[in-house]
Protein backbone atom coordinates (compact mmCIF):
# COMPACT_ATOMS: atom_id res chain seq x y z
CA UNK A 1 0.00 0.00 0.00
CA UNK A 2 1.29 3.46 -0.85
CA UNK A 3 1.23 6.55 1.37
CA UNK A 4 -2.19 7.59 0.04
CA UNK A 5 -3.82 4.26 0.83
CA UNK A 6 -3.75 2.97 -2.74
CA UNK A 7 -3.01 -0.72 -3.31
CA UNK A 8 0.32 -0.78 -5.13
CA UNK A 9 0.22 -4.54 -5.70
CA UNK A 10 -0.94 -7.79 -4.16
CA UNK A 11 0.17 -11.38 -4.28
CA UNK A 12 -1.54 -14.63 -3.35
CA UNK A 13 -0.40 -18.22 -2.94
CA UNK A 14 -2.65 -21.08 -1.95
CA UNK A 15 -1.81 -23.16 1.08
CA UNK A 16 -3.19 -26.62 1.77
CA UNK A 17 -6.79 -26.80 3.06
CA UNK A 18 -7.33 -27.95 6.61
CA UNK A 19 -7.27 -31.65 7.38
CA UNK A 20 -10.10 -33.23 9.37
CA UNK A 21 -8.85 -36.60 10.67
CA UNK A 22 -12.12 -37.06 12.61
CA UNK A 23 -15.52 -35.32 12.51
CA UNK A 24 -15.24 -31.85 14.00
CA UNK A 25 -11.40 -31.80 13.91
CA UNK A 26 -9.49 -29.21 11.89
CA UNK A 27 -5.70 -29.04 11.57
CA UNK A 28 -3.13 -27.31 9.37
CA UNK A 29 0.65 -27.41 9.04
CA UNK A 30 2.05 -23.99 10.08
CA UNK A 31 5.10 -24.51 7.88
CA UNK A 32 2.81 -24.46 4.84
CA UNK A 33 1.52 -21.02 5.88
CA UNK A 34 5.09 -19.74 5.93
CA UNK A 35 5.86 -21.29 2.53
CA UNK A 36 2.77 -19.73 0.98
CA UNK A 37 3.36 -16.35 2.65
CA UNK A 38 6.95 -16.13 1.39
CA UNK A 39 5.81 -16.98 -2.15
CA UNK A 40 2.97 -14.42 -2.03
CA UNK A 41 5.27 -11.63 -0.83
CA UNK A 42 7.66 -12.32 -3.70
CA UNK A 43 4.75 -12.16 -6.15
CA UNK A 44 3.59 -8.84 -4.73
CA UNK A 45 7.06 -7.33 -4.99
CA UNK A 46 7.44 -8.50 -8.60
CA UNK A 47 3.97 -7.26 -9.51
CA UNK A 48 4.62 -3.81 -8.07
CA UNK A 49 8.11 -3.62 -9.57
CA UNK A 50 9.30 -2.31 -6.22
CA UNK A 51 12.75 -2.53 -4.73
CA UNK A 52 12.97 -4.01 -1.26
CA UNK A 53 14.39 -0.71 0.02
CA UNK A 54 11.07 1.00 -0.79
CA UNK A 55 9.15 -1.08 1.77
CA UNK A 56 9.10 0.93 5.01
CA UNK A 57 7.12 -1.41 7.29
CA UNK A 58 5.33 -4.77 7.23
CA UNK A 59 1.95 -5.59 8.81
CA UNK A 60 0.36 -8.91 9.72
CA UNK A 61 -3.02 -10.55 9.89
CA UNK A 62 -4.28 -14.13 9.96
CA UNK A 63 -6.83 -16.58 11.25
CA UNK A 64 -7.51 -16.37 14.97
CA UNK A 65 -7.64 -18.87 17.86
CA UNK A 66 -5.23 -21.47 16.42
CA UNK A 67 -2.63 -23.24 18.57
CA UNK A 68 0.85 -23.46 17.05
CA UNK A 69 3.12 -25.52 19.33
CA UNK A 70 6.91 -25.22 19.03
CA UNK A 71 9.80 -26.99 20.74
CA UNK A 72 12.93 -25.46 22.22
CA UNK A 73 14.45 -25.08 18.73
CA UNK A 74 11.35 -23.38 17.35
CA UNK A 75 10.32 -26.44 15.34
CA UNK A 76 6.64 -27.35 14.86
CA UNK A 77 5.67 -30.25 17.17
CA UNK A 78 2.32 -31.21 15.62
CA UNK A 79 -0.21 -29.75 13.16
CA UNK A 80 -1.90 -26.63 14.53
CA UNK A 81 -5.41 -26.99 15.90
CA UNK A 82 -7.19 -24.15 14.08
CA UNK A 83 -10.13 -21.88 14.87
CA UNK A 84 -12.95 -24.20 13.74
CA UNK A 85 -11.65 -27.32 15.51
CA UNK A 86 -14.36 -28.72 17.81
CA UNK A 87 -12.55 -31.59 19.56
CA UNK A 88 -12.10 -29.73 22.85
CA UNK A 89 -15.68 -29.86 24.14
CA UNK A 90 -14.63 -31.84 27.23
CA UNK A 91 -11.99 -29.25 28.11
CA UNK A 92 -14.46 -26.39 27.57
CA UNK A 93 -16.99 -28.14 29.80
CA UNK A 94 -14.40 -28.58 32.55
CA UNK A 95 -13.56 -24.88 32.41
CA UNK A 96 -17.28 -24.04 32.52
CA UNK A 97 -17.51 -26.04 35.74
CA UNK A 98 -14.18 -25.02 37.31
CA UNK A 99 -13.32 -22.18 37.63
CA UNK A 100 -16.73 -21.54 36.04
CA UNK A 101 -18.10 -19.59 33.08
CA UNK A 102 -19.04 -16.59 35.21
CA UNK A 103 -15.51 -16.22 36.54
CA UNK A 104 -13.96 -16.65 33.10
CA UNK A 105 -16.24 -13.94 31.72
CA UNK A 106 -15.15 -11.75 34.64
CA UNK A 107 -11.45 -12.43 33.98
CA UNK A 108 -11.39 -12.55 30.17
CA UNK A 109 -14.78 -11.07 29.06
CA UNK A 110 -15.57 -14.40 27.33
CA UNK A 111 -16.97 -17.84 28.22
CA UNK A 112 -15.08 -21.11 27.59
CA UNK A 113 -15.60 -22.25 24.01
CA UNK A 114 -14.05 -25.02 21.94
CA UNK A 115 -12.72 -22.42 19.48
CA UNK A 116 -10.44 -20.62 21.92
CA UNK A 117 -6.73 -21.40 22.09
CA UNK A 118 -6.74 -22.31 25.79
CA UNK A 119 -9.01 -25.31 25.29
CA UNK A 120 -6.70 -26.56 22.52
CA UNK A 121 -3.68 -26.34 24.83
CA UNK A 122 -5.52 -28.27 27.52
CA UNK A 123 -6.54 -30.96 24.99
CA UNK A 124 -2.94 -31.50 23.87
CA UNK A 125 -1.79 -31.62 27.49
CA UNK A 126 -4.42 -34.22 28.40
CA UNK A 127 -4.56 -36.34 25.23
CA UNK A 128 -1.01 -36.02 23.86
CA UNK A 129 1.20 -35.69 26.97
CA UNK A 130 4.37 -36.67 25.07
CA UNK A 131 3.83 -33.76 22.66
CA UNK A 132 3.00 -31.40 25.51
CA UNK A 133 6.27 -32.21 27.27
CA UNK A 134 8.11 -30.84 24.23
CA UNK A 135 6.18 -27.53 24.09
CA UNK A 136 8.31 -24.47 24.86
CA UNK A 137 6.48 -21.79 22.84
CA UNK A 138 2.82 -21.25 21.95
CA UNK A 139 1.80 -18.98 19.07
CA UNK A 140 -1.19 -18.04 17.00
CA UNK A 141 -1.08 -18.56 13.21
CA UNK A 142 0.03 -15.12 12.00
CA UNK A 143 2.54 -14.89 14.84
CA UNK A 144 4.24 -18.08 13.65
CA UNK A 145 4.70 -16.40 10.26
CA UNK A 146 6.17 -13.37 12.03
CA UNK A 147 8.45 -15.67 14.06
CA UNK A 148 9.80 -17.17 10.83
CA UNK A 149 10.22 -13.68 9.32
CA UNK A 150 11.86 -11.98 12.32
CA UNK A 151 12.76 -14.55 14.98
CA UNK A 152 10.62 -12.58 17.48
CA UNK A 153 7.82 -14.02 19.63
CA UNK A 154 5.07 -11.38 19.66
CA UNK A 155 1.28 -11.08 19.59
CA UNK A 156 -1.18 -8.20 19.43
CA UNK A 157 -3.97 -7.49 21.91
CA UNK A 158 -6.78 -8.27 19.44
CA UNK A 159 -5.51 -11.75 18.51
CA UNK A 160 -4.57 -12.49 22.14
CA UNK A 161 -8.19 -11.74 23.11
CA UNK A 162 -9.25 -14.92 21.31
CA UNK A 163 -7.07 -17.20 23.43
CA UNK A 164 -9.16 -17.08 26.68
CA UNK A 165 -5.85 -16.24 28.36
CA UNK A 166 -6.04 -12.42 28.14
CA UNK A 167 -7.56 -10.03 30.66
CA UNK A 168 -9.33 -8.12 27.90
CA UNK A 169 -10.31 -5.18 30.10
CA UNK A 170 -6.73 -4.67 31.36
CA UNK A 171 -5.03 -5.68 28.07
CA UNK A 172 -2.63 -8.07 29.84
CA UNK A 173 -2.25 -11.84 30.23
CA UNK A 174 -4.66 -13.03 32.93
CA UNK A 175 -2.72 -14.14 36.01
CA UNK A 176 -5.88 -15.82 37.35
CA UNK A 177 -6.48 -17.94 34.25
CA UNK A 178 -2.81 -18.92 33.99
CA UNK A 179 -2.77 -19.93 37.64
CA UNK A 180 -6.04 -21.89 37.55
CA UNK A 181 -5.13 -23.77 34.37
CA UNK A 182 -1.42 -24.20 35.23
CA UNK A 183 -0.27 -22.72 31.93
CA UNK A 184 3.28 -21.34 32.18
CA UNK A 185 3.46 -17.64 31.29
CA UNK A 186 6.84 -18.29 29.64
CA UNK A 187 5.08 -20.25 26.88
CA UNK A 188 3.27 -17.13 25.69
CA UNK A 189 4.59 -14.39 23.37
CA UNK A 190 5.07 -10.74 24.33
CA UNK A 191 2.00 -8.51 24.04
CA UNK A 192 1.98 -5.40 21.81
CA UNK A 193 -0.64 -2.96 20.56
CA UNK A 194 -1.42 -3.59 16.89
CA UNK A 195 0.37 -0.57 15.30
CA UNK A 196 3.48 -0.98 17.50
CA UNK A 197 6.78 -2.06 15.93
CA UNK A 198 7.70 -5.39 17.54
CA UNK A 199 10.66 -6.61 15.48
CA UNK A 200 12.67 -6.42 12.28
CA UNK A 201 13.12 -8.78 9.36
CA UNK A 202 15.95 -11.25 9.91
CA UNK A 203 18.43 -12.44 7.31
CA UNK A 204 16.54 -15.74 7.04
CA UNK A 205 13.24 -13.88 6.61
CA UNK A 206 14.76 -11.61 3.97
CA UNK A 207 16.15 -14.56 2.02
CA UNK A 208 12.77 -16.31 2.04
CA UNK A 209 10.59 -13.33 1.05
CA UNK A 210 12.76 -10.89 -0.88
CA UNK A 211 12.15 -8.16 1.71
CA UNK A 212 15.06 -6.17 3.12
CA UNK A 213 16.79 -7.36 6.27
CA UNK A 214 16.11 -4.93 9.12
CA UNK A 215 12.74 -3.68 7.78
CA UNK A 216 10.48 -2.99 10.81
CA UNK A 217 7.33 -5.01 11.37
CA UNK A 218 4.27 -4.15 13.48
CA UNK A 219 2.25 -6.51 15.66
CA UNK A 220 -0.75 -6.46 13.31
CA UNK A 221 -4.04 -8.07 14.28
CA UNK A 222 -6.20 -11.15 13.91
CA UNK A 223 -8.28 -11.27 10.75
CA UNK A 224 -11.45 -9.80 12.23
CA UNK A 225 -9.88 -6.75 13.88
CA UNK A 226 -7.58 -6.13 10.90
CA UNK A 227 -10.48 -6.56 8.50
CA UNK A 228 -12.50 -4.06 10.52
CA UNK A 229 -9.65 -1.55 10.29
CA UNK A 230 -9.56 -2.14 6.53
CA UNK A 231 -13.26 -1.26 6.37
CA UNK A 232 -13.04 1.75 8.71
CA UNK A 233 -14.84 0.11 11.64
CA UNK A 234 -13.03 2.15 14.26
CA UNK A 235 -15.72 4.12 16.12
CA UNK A 236 -19.01 3.25 17.81
CA UNK A 237 -22.00 3.17 15.43
CA UNK A 238 -20.17 1.83 12.36
CA UNK A 239 -20.62 -1.94 12.11
CA UNK A 240 -19.40 -4.56 9.65
CA UNK A 241 -20.87 -7.87 8.49
CA UNK A 242 -18.17 -9.97 6.84
CA UNK A 243 -18.72 -13.31 5.10
CA UNK A 244 -15.56 -15.31 4.60
CA UNK A 245 -15.23 -18.96 5.55
CA UNK A 246 -16.85 -17.87 8.78
CA UNK A 247 -19.15 -14.90 9.18
CA UNK A 248 -18.65 -12.04 11.64
CA UNK A 249 -20.69 -9.04 12.73
CA UNK A 250 -18.27 -6.56 14.32
CA UNK A 251 -18.84 -3.33 16.26
CA UNK A 252 -16.21 -1.04 17.78
CA UNK A 253 -16.74 0.16 21.38
CA UNK A 254 -15.04 2.59 23.74
CA UNK A 255 -15.24 0.15 26.66
CA UNK A 256 -15.43 -3.64 27.09
CA UNK A 257 -19.15 -4.19 26.36
CA UNK A 258 -20.30 -7.52 27.81
CA UNK A 259 -23.11 -9.90 26.91
CA UNK A 260 -23.72 -11.58 30.30
CA UNK A 261 -24.73 -14.81 28.53
CA UNK A 262 -21.48 -14.94 26.57
CA UNK A 263 -23.16 -15.23 23.17
CA UNK A 264 -20.90 -12.51 21.72
CA UNK A 265 -17.13 -12.10 21.99
CA UNK A 266 -15.69 -9.02 23.67
CA UNK A 267 -12.12 -8.46 22.47
CA UNK A 268 -9.50 -5.73 22.36
CA UNK A 269 -9.61 -3.81 19.09
CA UNK A 270 -6.54 -3.22 16.92
CA UNK A 271 -6.75 0.40 18.09
CA UNK A 272 -5.06 1.18 21.42
CA UNK A 273 -7.60 1.98 24.14
CA UNK A 274 -10.54 0.59 22.17
CA UNK A 275 -12.46 -2.69 22.20
CA UNK A 276 -14.93 -4.48 19.98
CA UNK A 277 -17.85 -6.85 20.33
CA UNK A 278 -18.62 -9.45 17.66
CA UNK A 279 -20.83 -12.40 16.87
CA UNK A 280 -19.56 -15.34 14.82
CA UNK A 281 -21.18 -17.79 12.41
CA UNK A 282 -18.82 -20.75 12.06
CA UNK A 283 -19.73 -21.80 8.51
CA UNK A 284 -20.88 -18.76 6.53
CA UNK A 285 -19.03 -18.78 3.22
CA UNK A 286 -18.10 -22.36 4.07
CA UNK A 287 -21.77 -23.28 3.57
CA UNK A 288 -21.66 -22.20 -0.08
CA UNK A 289 -18.26 -23.81 -0.59
CA UNK A 290 -19.57 -27.05 0.94
CA UNK A 291 -22.47 -27.04 -1.54
CA UNK A 292 -20.10 -26.30 -4.43
CA UNK A 293 -17.68 -29.07 -3.45
CA UNK A 294 -20.38 -31.69 -2.86
CA UNK A 295 -22.91 -30.87 -5.58
CA UNK A 296 -21.02 -28.82 -8.16
CA UNK A 297 -21.42 -25.28 -9.43
CA UNK A 298 -23.27 -26.06 -12.65
CA UNK A 299 -21.91 -26.02 -16.22
CA UNK A 300 -18.33 -24.82 -16.56
CA UNK A 301 -18.84 -21.76 -18.74
CA UNK A 302 -15.64 -19.96 -17.77
CA UNK A 303 -17.24 -17.92 -15.01
CA UNK A 304 -16.29 -18.04 -11.34
CA UNK A 305 -18.10 -21.02 -9.73
CA UNK A 306 -19.55 -18.83 -6.98
CA UNK A 307 -20.90 -16.41 -9.57
CA UNK A 308 -22.60 -19.35 -11.28
CA UNK A 309 -24.13 -20.48 -7.99
CA UNK A 310 -25.49 -17.04 -7.09
CA UNK A 311 -26.80 -16.58 -10.65
CA UNK A 312 -28.65 -19.87 -10.24
CA UNK A 313 -30.01 -18.77 -6.85
CA UNK A 314 -31.45 -15.63 -8.47
CA UNK A 315 -33.99 -17.85 -10.29
CA UNK A 316 -35.63 -18.69 -6.94
CA UNK A 317 -37.97 -16.15 -5.31
CA UNK A 318 -37.23 -14.16 -2.17
CA UNK A 319 -37.72 -16.51 0.78
CA UNK A 320 -36.84 -19.58 -1.35
CA UNK A 321 -40.47 -20.76 -1.27
CA UNK A 322 -40.13 -21.85 2.36
CA UNK A 323 -36.76 -23.64 2.22
CA UNK A 324 -34.49 -22.92 5.20
CA UNK A 325 -30.78 -23.53 5.79
CA UNK A 326 -29.18 -23.69 9.23
CA UNK A 327 -25.43 -23.14 8.55
CA UNK A 328 -24.10 -25.19 11.46
CA UNK A 329 -21.62 -27.34 9.53
CA UNK A 330 -18.94 -26.79 12.21
CA UNK A 331 -21.10 -26.40 15.30
CA UNK A 332 -22.06 -22.83 16.14
CA UNK A 333 -20.93 -19.95 18.28
CA UNK A 334 -23.41 -17.04 18.14
CA UNK A 335 -25.98 -17.33 19.57
CA UNK A 336 -26.05 -21.00 20.59
CA UNK A 337 -22.52 -21.71 21.89
CA UNK A 338 -23.09 -25.30 20.79
CA UNK A 339 -20.28 -27.39 19.24
CA UNK A 340 -22.80 -30.21 18.72
CA UNK A 341 -25.06 -28.14 16.46
CA UNK A 342 -25.42 -29.51 12.94
CA UNK A 343 -26.51 -28.00 9.65
CA UNK A 344 -30.06 -28.57 8.49
CA UNK A 345 -31.99 -28.06 5.26
CA UNK A 346 -35.67 -27.75 6.14
CA UNK A 347 -38.92 -27.21 4.26
CA UNK A 348 -38.11 -29.13 1.08
CA UNK A 349 -40.86 -30.41 -1.17
CA UNK A 350 -40.85 -32.16 -4.55
CA UNK A 351 -41.34 -28.84 -6.33
CA UNK A 352 -38.12 -27.26 -5.04
CA UNK A 353 -35.02 -26.99 -7.22
CA UNK A 354 -31.28 -26.48 -6.81
CA UNK A 355 -31.93 -22.76 -7.11
CA UNK A 356 -34.18 -22.84 -4.05
CA UNK A 357 -31.54 -24.67 -2.04
CA UNK A 358 -28.74 -22.26 -3.04
CA UNK A 359 -30.90 -19.24 -2.27
CA UNK A 360 -31.84 -20.80 1.08
CA UNK A 361 -28.11 -21.12 1.87
CA UNK A 362 -27.51 -17.42 1.07
CA UNK A 363 -30.51 -16.38 3.15
CA UNK A 364 -29.72 -18.80 6.00
CA UNK A 365 -26.21 -17.39 6.41
CA UNK A 366 -27.68 -13.86 6.54
CA UNK A 367 -30.27 -15.01 9.11
CA UNK A 368 -27.46 -16.43 11.23
CA UNK A 369 -25.62 -13.11 11.13
CA UNK A 370 -28.86 -11.29 11.96
CA UNK A 371 -28.86 -13.18 15.26
CA UNK A 372 -25.93 -10.96 16.29
CA UNK A 373 -27.84 -7.80 15.38
CA UNK A 374 -30.71 -9.05 17.54
CA UNK A 375 -28.29 -9.33 20.50
CA UNK A 376 -26.85 -5.89 19.67
CA UNK A 377 -30.37 -4.50 20.13
CA UNK A 378 -30.59 -6.14 23.56
CA UNK A 379 -27.21 -4.64 24.54
CA UNK A 380 -28.02 -1.24 22.99
CA UNK A 381 -24.96 -1.41 20.72
CA UNK A 382 -25.63 1.31 18.09
CA UNK A 383 -25.81 0.38 14.38
CA UNK A 384 -25.82 3.62 12.42
CA UNK A 385 -23.85 2.54 9.34
CA UNK A 386 -23.42 -1.04 8.15
CA UNK A 387 -20.58 -2.16 5.87
CA UNK A 388 -20.23 -5.52 4.13
CA UNK A 389 -16.99 -7.40 3.60
CA UNK A 390 -15.63 -10.71 2.32
CA UNK A 391 -17.20 -12.88 -0.37
CA UNK A 392 -20.67 -11.81 0.73
CA UNK A 393 -19.85 -8.26 -0.36
CA UNK A 394 -18.74 -9.26 -3.87
CA UNK A 395 -21.99 -10.90 -4.95
CA UNK A 396 -24.73 -8.39 -5.92
CA UNK A 397 -27.40 -10.92 -4.93
CA UNK A 398 -25.87 -11.65 -1.52
CA UNK A 399 -25.48 -7.90 -0.91
CA UNK A 400 -29.17 -7.39 -1.56
CA UNK A 401 -30.16 -10.39 0.54
CA UNK A 402 -28.14 -9.00 3.45
CA UNK A 403 -29.64 -5.51 3.11
CA UNK A 404 -33.12 -7.06 3.08
CA UNK A 405 -32.49 -9.46 5.98
CA UNK A 406 -30.86 -6.77 8.15
CA UNK A 407 -33.49 -4.23 6.99
CA UNK A 408 -30.71 -1.66 6.76
CA UNK A 409 -28.82 0.13 3.98
CA UNK A 410 -25.40 -1.47 3.50
CA UNK A 411 -22.13 0.01 2.25
CA UNK A 412 -19.27 -1.58 0.31
CA UNK A 413 -15.85 0.07 0.56
CA UNK A 414 -13.44 0.46 -2.35
CA UNK A 415 -10.60 -1.70 -1.01
CA UNK A 416 -11.38 -5.41 -1.34
CA UNK A 417 -8.28 -6.78 0.36
CA UNK A 418 -10.00 -6.99 3.75
CA UNK A 419 -7.71 -8.00 6.59
CA UNK A 420 -4.59 -7.58 4.42
CA UNK A 421 -5.57 -3.96 3.75
CA UNK A 422 -6.12 -3.40 7.46
CA UNK A 423 -2.72 -4.93 8.20
CA UNK A 424 -1.17 -2.50 5.70
CA UNK A 425 -2.89 0.44 7.40
CA UNK A 426 -1.47 -0.70 10.75
CA UNK A 427 1.97 -0.91 9.16
CA UNK A 428 1.54 2.61 7.79
CA UNK A 429 0.77 3.90 11.28
CA UNK A 430 3.82 2.03 12.60
CA UNK A 431 5.96 3.64 9.90
CA UNK A 432 4.68 7.13 10.79
CA UNK A 433 2.63 7.75 7.63
CA UNK A 434 -0.30 8.64 9.91
CA UNK A 435 -0.42 9.61 13.58
CA UNK A 436 -2.95 6.93 14.56
CA UNK A 437 -5.41 4.41 13.13
CA UNK A 438 -8.36 6.83 13.17
CA UNK A 439 -6.45 9.35 11.09
CA UNK A 440 -5.34 6.62 8.68
CA UNK A 441 -8.85 5.26 8.14
CA UNK A 442 -10.32 8.73 7.71
CA UNK A 443 -7.73 9.34 5.00
CA UNK A 444 -7.93 6.12 3.00
CA UNK A 445 -11.32 4.37 3.49
CA UNK A 446 -13.84 5.24 0.79
CA UNK A 447 -17.36 3.90 0.22
CA UNK A 448 -17.80 2.61 -3.32
CA UNK A 449 -21.43 1.40 -3.30
CA UNK A 450 -24.57 1.56 -1.19
CA UNK A 451 -27.43 -0.96 -1.35
CA UNK A 452 -30.83 -0.07 0.05
CA UNK A 453 -33.22 -2.71 1.39
CA UNK A 454 -36.30 -3.45 -0.72
CA UNK A 455 -39.38 -3.08 1.54
CA UNK A 456 -41.39 -5.99 0.10
CA UNK A 457 -38.35 -8.28 0.37
CA UNK A 458 -37.84 -7.19 3.97
CA UNK A 459 -41.43 -8.16 4.82
CA UNK A 460 -40.94 -11.71 3.51
CA UNK A 461 -37.51 -12.19 5.08
CA UNK A 462 -38.43 -10.77 8.51
CA UNK A 463 -41.28 -13.28 8.64
CA UNK A 464 -38.94 -16.08 7.53
CA UNK A 465 -36.35 -15.05 10.12
CA UNK A 466 -38.87 -15.67 12.89
CA UNK A 467 -39.44 -19.18 11.50
CA UNK A 468 -35.68 -19.71 11.16
CA UNK A 469 -35.19 -18.95 14.86
CA UNK A 470 -37.61 -21.76 15.79
CA UNK A 471 -35.75 -24.50 13.89
CA UNK A 472 -32.66 -24.86 16.13
CA UNK A 473 -34.65 -25.32 19.38
CA UNK A 474 -36.86 -27.88 17.63
CA UNK A 475 -33.84 -29.90 16.39
CA UNK A 476 -31.40 -29.47 19.27
CA UNK A 477 -32.00 -32.94 20.73
CA UNK A 478 -31.56 -34.45 17.25
CA UNK A 479 -28.25 -32.60 16.84
CA UNK A 480 -26.98 -34.00 20.15
CA UNK A 481 -27.74 -37.57 19.05
CA UNK A 482 -26.14 -36.95 15.64
CA UNK A 483 -23.03 -35.50 17.26
CA UNK A 484 -22.59 -38.51 19.56
CA UNK A 485 -23.11 -40.87 16.65
CA UNK A 486 -20.42 -39.16 14.55
CA UNK A 487 -17.91 -39.43 17.40
CA UNK A 488 -18.67 -43.10 18.00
Amino acid sequence: MDERGGVAASGTEEHAPFASPRPGWAEQDPRDWWRACAAAVKKALRSAKLHREEISCVGFSGQMHGAVLLDTKGEVIRPALIWCDQRTDAQAQKLAATPGSDRLIQWTCNPPLTNFTLTKLLWVREVEPANWERVRFVMLPKDYVRFRLTGERAIDMADASGTLLLDVAKRAWSAEVLRRTEIDRELLPTLFESPAVCGRISKEGADATGLKEGTPVVAGAGDQAAGAVGMGITRAGVVSATIGTSGVVFAATDRPALDPRGRLHTFCHAIPGRWHVMGVTQAAGLSLRWFRDRFGAGPNDGHDPYERLTAEAAHAPVGADGVFWLPYLMGERTPHLDPSARAALAGLSASHTRAHVIRAILEGVAFSLKDTFTIFEEMKVPVDRLRLGGGGARSPLWRQIQADVYAHEVEIVEAEEGAAYGAAILAGVGAGAWKNVDEACDAVIRVAHRVRPIPENCTVLQRNYQTYRRIYPALRAVFEVASRASVN
